[in-house]
């Protein structure tokens, strides 16, 4: 079956590719496999020097690839470009970092000498979702190659053009070739890849179902995975919250890509005495944002990513809307062939109802009205999912509190949260395990071997 990249703001086919058959993958990691044999042994600073020429190459081309992240999953080209020019940054942080983070770590036993030392698995392959299509990659891409291991990835199947520039700049970067490259297929023949013995770990940023499913079988082939998957953060304004800027964060955060990441506010857990001065702030805010062209630069928000995500979204809505939730700013879809809807602000959103219990991946916001910081925390807690949060309070040592008590892979006080080269990222519960990003996420496709001299 083709592979087609859809542009979500017009529902135009852009292009087709036949996907990769089964000898092409063998192929591909077979040449995978004989690529790291030589990469392994590369040194630190050669592969720095490719790592910043990949920087500057994203530099200096983010609107010709910001573009192409545009017309295949709707998002506006001025963030588009800002996502391409991100994953340069965390190509510098490894370039720079990546000697120290995995250099040989002394430890003081009873031998001459003991130590730590961090070896590189081998192939990995990364599977990886359309919503931030450069930077997920990114966020596996840098700090694997620096390890010296070797990446497959198999990209979210609606971003063949992304996933297929991604190797393309590697490749222009001087990374001898096939060190990085592209699998172009679809989800059924993923199992087949993790079982292939040449491929050591994997790597997967998705849905739960889709992380479920490639630990299972990683499970029994007894290889090492890293899940990022999906998230439903809290927001969480005490009373002595700054409510101008509380307000104006929220609706950052919630919009983020159209409502579609995975550490969007998502839950907004306000406590009663400010609750609705806040929520028409929000309100207000919300509704100013300007949706069209996502290639122009007026416009704030795309469509979703594919027409039945739209479709799937209304679908909770609805349901919550019929459980009790009221709607505080009205919005959705405009017709119904198309990908675009407008924000949503639902209040008394309550257990059993779709948007409390499950993932709202677009621009709905779920308002939970709370009497006091101890229900606040309560309820951020109680949710499957935990992958980041945020508290917002003028008195720092209460959001420190709080911040400590929620249950999640990060949270920011006062601030929005989003992923950053230098700090840890991933989450707990269903929001999967492992960590990307700072030197423990280099760390985490390596072996971590103990080595003793008596």
């Amino acid at each position: 079956m083709a592979i087609q990249t859809i542009n979500p703001a017009t529902g135009e086919v852009v292009k087709t590719f036949q996907p990769d058959s089964p000898e092409d993958v063998s192929a591909k990691i077979e040449a995978a496999e004989k690529a790291f044999r030589s990469w392994r042994e590369t040194s630190f600073e050669e592969r720095s020097r490719y790592m910043h020429k990949q920087a500057d190459i994203l530099e200096q081309e983010a609107e010709k690839y910001g573009k192409i992240i545009t017309l295949e999953m709707g998002k506006p080209l001025k963030d588009a470009i800002a996502e391409v020019k991100k994953c340069a940054k965390a190509c510098r942080y490894y370039a720079d970092n990546a000697a120290d983070f995995l250099k040989d770590e002394i430890i003081e036993t009873e031998a001459s000498k003991s130590m730590i030392a961090f070896e590189p698995l081998g192939v990995v392959l990364a599977i990886m979702p359309w919503n931030f299509p450069f930077w997920q990659a990114y966020r596996f891409l840098a700090p694997a190659l620096m390890a010296g291991n070797v990446g497959l990835l198999k990209h979210a199947s609606n971003v063949p053009q992304c996933a297929l520039a991604i190797e393309e700049i590697v490749r222009k970067s001087g990374f001898p070739e096939n060190v990085f490259q592209t699998l172009l297929i679809g989800s059924k023949e993923v199992e087949a890849v993790i079982e292939n013995p040449v491929v050591k770990a994997v790597t997967l940023t998705g849905s739960e179902g889709a992380g479920a499913q490639v630990a299972e079988i990683a499970g029994r082939e007894i290889k090492k995975t890293v899940l990022e998957l999906g998230g439903s953060d809290a927001f969480i304004v005490l009373e002595d919250a700054d409510l101008d800027k509380a307000a104006e964060v929220a609706v950052k955060s919630r919009m983020v890509n159209t409502g579609q990441s995975c550490i969007a506010a998502k839950r907004f857990i306000v406590v009663e005495s400010i609750a609705d001065a806040f929520l028409e702030k929000m309100k207000e805010k919300m509704a100013a944002l300007k949706t069209g062209d996502p290639l122009t630069e007026e416009t704030d928000y795309g469509p979703l990513a594919r027409k039945d995500l739209a479709e799937d979204l209304e679908k909770q809505v609805k349901a919550s809307v019929e459980k009790g939730a009221e709607v505080v700013l009205d919005g959705g879809r405009d017709g119904k062939d198309n990908a675009y809807f407008k924000p949503m602000i639902l209040k008394n959103v309550k257990p059993g109802m779709p948007a409390y219990e499950e993932e709202m991946f677009g621009p709905v916001a779920a308002v939970m009205v709370v009497k006091d910081e101890a229900e606040a925390i309560k309820v951020a807690n109680d949710s499957r999912f935990g992958l980041g949060g945020a508290v917002w309070t003028q008195d720092k040592e209460k959001g420190l509190r709080v911040a400590r008590k929620v249950e999640t892979g990060a949270m920011f006080v006062n601030a929005l949260v989003a992923s950053t080269p230098e700090m840890p990222f991933g989450g707990v519960k269903k929001s999967g395990y492992g960590r990307e990003l700072s030197y423990l996420g280099i760390r985490e496709f390596v072996n971590q071997k103990s080595i003793w001299v008596a």
